[in-house]
């Protein structure tokens, strides 16, 4: 071998070698790297967690995320602080959380409306732009009137709107949202016919209601169960399976004829793309939150039911109802 081509094997040597040392070196900055990402997010959180209300405070779903975050303060190195972002049946602060930066400091409740007011086109958003942290509440829809109204059982209040066709008015959180849809269930059901008034949320529909604006609400019990407390408001029937443990004197749609049960639901999710590293540190903290005596007493003493469910369950859940009250839209509209 001449000299010339000595050189050239031994450069061409030297290269490989070279990029081996390399290669061995960026294996080693790839692993370094990995490791800060890590570390990065075992920092999590380093400035307050907010999380996004779609609806009014003072509603079910604002009370109950208020309870959730007062209890996570234990769980938490952060405060967490609570937005109400209010319109269009919940689509506005839905719409906001789920364009939110995935980096688990912006979360949304999320509520049954995340499954109803896609198929309805009034979402611009669906369950899949979320992450599901955990749910920790499901309430049933009820057919409220004010104390002193002439009707006493859902047959009574259904057979007057079915006399007087489109007089009734019934408030709910606005249109699309769940007890909009849980009105018009009943109608379709017992083969009356409303007229809806949406509100931005339960607390406005309740207050119109009391003020006597409005004839019944198809909320949850927990939203009116103050006022039925204060012997202002009464409950006709609860569109559930089985009667509230809360109100065990007051009888199910079905009881009455009506075989509706429908309701709400409200958990904790990040945007789709938040990581698997900051999502562990948020469903820690929140599960831990869930099981404090201050929640579990607060829910208790307010009418809310707790019903958990974690990240792999709400997402069942939720494609369930996805499919759900898809077909009931179909029929809604026919």
């Amino acid at each position: 071998m001449n000299q010339k081509l000595k050189k050239i094997m031994a450069s061409v040597m030297g290269i490989s070698l070279c990029l081996a040392v390399t290669a061995c070196g960026g294996g080693n900055k790839g692993a370094s790297a990995s490791k800060d990402a890590s570390k990065e997010a075992t920092k999590f959180p380093e400035k307050p967690i907010q999380i996004i209300v779609p609806f009014s405070a003072g509603g079910g779903t604002d009370i109950v995320t208020r309870a959730v975050a007062d209890a996570a303060k234990n769980h938490f190195t952060q405060p967490l602080t609570i937005v109400n972002k209010t319109g269009a049946g919940g689509a506005v602060g839905m719409g906001e959380g789920a364009n939110a930066k995935p980096d688990g400091y912006t979360l949304t409740t999320i509520c049954v409306e995340l499954t109803t007011l896609p198929p309805q086109n009034l979402a611009p958003f669906t369950s899949d732009n979320f992450r599901p942290i955990l749910q920790v509440n499901a309430e049933p829809a009820a057919i409220t009137v004010k104390a002193d109204a002439p009707w006493n059982t859902v047959k009574e209040f259904l057979e007057y709107a079915k006399k007087n066709e489109g007089k009734v008015k019934v408030g709910n959180s606005g249109v699309g949202a769940i007890w909009h849809l849980a009105a018009a269930a009943i109608e379709s059901k017992a083969g009356v016919k409303f007229t809806h008034v949406p509100f931005e949320g339960a607390a406005p529909a309740v207050t119109s209601l009391l003020g006597g604006h409005i004839d019944a609400v198809t909320v949850s019990p927990a939203e009116v169960a103050a006022q039925v407390k204060a012997g202002q408001l009464k409950i006709l029937g609860v569109a559930d399976n089985e009667r509230s443990k809360q109100y065990p004197e007051v009888p199910t749609l079905k009881e009455q004829g009506y075989d509706v049960a429908i309701g709400t639901w409200r958990g904790l999710a990040a945007p789709k793309d938040t990581p698997d590293e900051v999502m562990n540190v948020l469903k820690e903290g929140f599960g831990k939150a869930v099981k404090e005596e201050s929640f579990t007493s607060f829910m208790e003493k307010s009418g809310l039911t707790i019903q958990i469910l974690d990240e792999n369950a709400y997402r069942e859940k939720i494609n369930n109802e996805n499919k759900l009250f898809a077909d009931l839209v179909k029929q809604i509209k026919k």
